[in-house]
This record gives structure tokens, C-alpha cells and sequence, in this order.
């Protein structure tokens, strides 16, 4: 008898086994060859959410002024049926001046790690804090891509060692993608 349980352990832990690697297999992604975001000419609108983390350096700049470099990470989510993407890890760095505004530059990486490069561009203050980004293109599908998109900057926390964490408010915009990408392109 404790043989015969043996052997059944041992089928027991083979399905196991099995099972997990057919769940791997098809719960993995699907691999398709890079595709560009929508055929060329076609703007495709979005609107989504950026939640991020990570560390602004300030130094005064006067009574009332004051100059910061910002360094953040996150995750954006996009939604509407034209959008580009589900999900992205999105980073960005800026420099800040209190009275003249922000100037920085993003990236976005999605789940294929294909990339959508941007430059931002906005007002930098508490009251007056709305963010325009323009695309610049990309890798892979976004390869040639080109838009805009807008937010305004939400801090949730800021943190006497110089961490923030935020999010962005009203995230929308639209891409018109460049020339398909070609099987192999390089990012």
C-alpha cells in the first residue's frame, strides 16, 4: 500500500508539473512580429492615468522662486478603443523653475519593450501646473510616431528626503504613427 501511494505522489507531482508548464505557455505573450500603432495617417485619440514615484532636488532661487530637478517613475494606463497601448512603464525627468516653468523628456516602455520618446513642456507651479507633452516618435510599432498629449500634475506626497510621489490628472492626447516597423527592427 505505501508503495502504490508513492507512485501516486509521484503522478501527483508530475501533473503538477505539467500543469504549471502549460500555464506558462499559455499565459505567456503572444509573440508577434512588431506592428506599427495604426496604419500611417490615422490618429488615434487616448486618455489614461500616470501614477509615479520618485525624487525632486530643489534649490532657492529668491524670496518666492525656487529651481528643481525632477526624476520620476511609473506606471500609465491608457483607455478608448484608438489608444495606442494598455499599459506602460513610463519615466520622465524635468527641470523646474517656480516663476518660468518645466522642461523635461519622457519614455514610455511597454509590455513588448517597444518605446514612445516625448518632450514635456509646462507652466511648473502649484496653481498653474498644466503639462503638455509632444511625441517624438519611438521604437518598434511607435517607430516614426508623432502627437501630443496634456496633464496636470498632482502631488500626493513630498517627503523631507526629497521623494514624491504623484499622478497625473486629465491625462489625453493623440498619436498619428509613423511608417510600419520592420520585422527586427532594433529599439
Amino acid at each position: 500500500m505505501h508503495k502504490l501511494a508513492g507512485m501516486r505522489h509521484r503522478d501527483l507531482g508530475r501533473l503538477l508539473v505539467a500543469a504549471v508548464a502549460l500555464a506558462a505557455v499559455g499565459c505567456g505573450p503572444a509573440k508577434e512580429p512588431p506592428q506599427s500603432i495604426a496604419a500611417t495617417g490615422e490618429w488615434r485619440e487616448f486618455k489614461g492615468s500616470w501614477n509615479a514615484t520618485g525624487s525632486r532636488r530643489s534649490i532657492p532661487l529668491g524670496a518666492d522662486r525656487r529651481g528643481s530637478v525632477i526624476d520620476i517613475k511609473g506606471t500609465m494606463l491608457l483607455t478608448g478603443p484608438d489608444r495606442p497601448g494598455v499599459g506602460f512603464h513610463a519615466e520622465a525627468i524635468a527641470l523646474v523653475d517656480s516663476e518660468t516653468g518645466l522642461v523635461g523628456r519622457s519614455v514610455w516602455m511597454d509590455e513588448r519593450g517597444d518605446r514612445v520618446f516625448s518632450e514635456l513642456k509646462g507652466e511648473g507651479t502649484a496653481a498653474r501646473n498644466r503639462i503638455k507633452g509632444t511625441i517624438l516618435g519611438g521604437t518598434g510599432r511607435y517607430a516614426g510616431a508623432q502627437g501630443s498629449y496634456e496633464f496636470s500634475w498632482q502631488s500626493v506626497t513630498e517627503a523631507e528626503d526629497d521623494s514624491i510621489q504623484g499622478l497625473a490628472v486629465d491625462l489625453k492626447g493623440r498619436v498619428l504613427s509613423g511608417a510600419p516597423a520592420a520585422k527586427g527592427s532594433s529599439r
